[in-house]
């Protein structure tokens, strides 16, 4: 295996292990929705309907946790992030967004960050719909950042002028999380 698809101090696993904060929101399909919302031209408020009707991507990428295992050519299916911003519009002034999620979590990073082509909102992974333990029924995924950037349960995202600081970050994690650089900590 070539060193450079592994980032320095991470560990190959082939298991893809499961880190939340310890609460697994129910899932109701008949209620579920995601939202998006702030500083658009068009809020969108989505049934899990809505969002499988919408293009799909897949993308095979790398999973890099922060407690040091990678997950080689994982095998995600889902919407780009690009299709919500082509759908929502977001103003000129919002520069950041932010992930709500059902269990209570946020995270928020620079629009730019988002527009990469390989995010996207997955609802599928190495073939299979997305499991509730593993954030389905839509998890945003960033394959250039660190997992906790990649929220699960995600609910709402949120377009905003400002940056908002996360779950993690709050707690003293690193805000751009950098596996190549090793960005663990703020």
């Amino acid at each position: 295996m070539p060193k450079e698809k592994v980032p320095p101090g991470q560990k190959v696993v082939t298991k893809f292990p499961r880190l939340d904060l310890g609460v697994v929101p129910r899932f109701d399909e008949s209620s579920w929705r995601l939202r998006v919302e702030g500083l658009v031209e068009h809020p969108l408020d989505l049934t899990l309907k809505d969002v499988l009707a919408l293009p799909h991507v897949a993308v095979t990428a790398d999973f890099h946790c922060v407690t040091g295992w990678t997950r080689l050519d994982n095998g995600w299916e889902g919407i780009s992030f690009k299709t919500i911003v082509e759908r929502s519009r977001p103003r000129p002034e919002a520069k950041f967004v932010t992930v709500e999620c059902g269990d209570g979590y946020t995270t928020s990073l620079a629009l730019s960050d988002l527009m990469a082509d390989n995010v996207l909102l997955a609802f599928a992974l190495d073939g299979e719909k997305l499991t509730l333990q593993h954030g389905g029924p839509l998890r945003l995924i960033i394959p250039d950042k660190y997992g906790y950037k990649s929220a699960k349960w995600a609910e709402r995202i949120r377009f905003t002028a400002g940056k908002e600081v996360g779950y993690w970050e709050q707690r003293g994690y690193s805000d751009t999380a950098d596996p190549w650089t090793e960005d663990r900590y703020g």
